[in-house]
């Protein structure tokens, strides 16, 4: 199991998760924003006739997802997977990485989020990769860029320090060669057999 680059700085233990995600003054994600995006992400899936039965949560933390996907997937079998210790011991997670997770199958729907920037630009192209065979159906990924930064929309009082800058076409470059973009974070596996129009997906191949 591979040690995410920025755990140097960044310790995930208790303290971590009581500030990022239990706190409501300085959490960074709760579970009606969480909420909205499972709907959209649901909705869109359902839309595009992708079917989900099993479901991996890559960096689940506190496993906010499973039970809104429970609501839209309720026979879908959900996997978490934790790099904190501390979490795993709490939750019952699987411990491992994002670089280096392997399973005995892949997965219909593979949910990143806020995983990606701990790493450095060998570390991101390796989970990149191992994204891309992961899944072969969905991918929803969130991941704050540089240009994020550069635009002023991160609040810095909610986000941890020690986070990666990584522009925008470094992620789309290593997507691009197993995921179409089809817009809002979700982006589907070229292994996906399903009829798109022109104008629903970006090609960046």
């Amino acid at each position: 199991m591979t040690t995410p680059s920025a755990s140097r700085q960044t310790h995930f233990d208790e303290a971590y998760y009581q500030r990022y995600y239990f706190d409501p003054k300085t959490r960074v994600v709760d579970p009606g924003h969480v909420g909205r995006l499972a709907d959209f992400v649901s909705a869109y899936l359902k839309y595009l006739r992708v079917p989900v039965h099993r479901v991996l949560d890559m960096g689940c933390g506190i496993g906010l997802w499973r039970e809104q996907l429970a609501r839209h997937f309720p026979t879908a079998d959900y996997h978490g997977v934790e790099f904190s210790a501390y979490l795993c011991e709490r939750y019952g997670w699987e411990r491992g990485s994002v670089t280096d997770y392997t399973a005995g199958q892949p997965f219909d729907l593979v949910i990143c989020q806020g995983v990606l920037p701990y790493l450095d630009r060998t570390g991101l192209q390796q989970a990149l990769d191992n994204l891309g065979i992961l899944c072969r159906g969905a991918l929803y990924l969130e991941a704050a860029t540089r240009e994020d930064y550069e635009r002023d929309i991160i609040d810095d009082e909610r986000t941890d320090p020690s986070l990666y800058r990584h522009r925008a076409s470094l992620y789309r470059r290593g997507l691009s060669r197993y995921f179409r973009d089809m817009g809002g974070g979700l982006w589907l596996s070229r292994r996906v057999d399903v009829p798109l129009f022109e104008l629903e997906y970006r090609d960046d191949t």
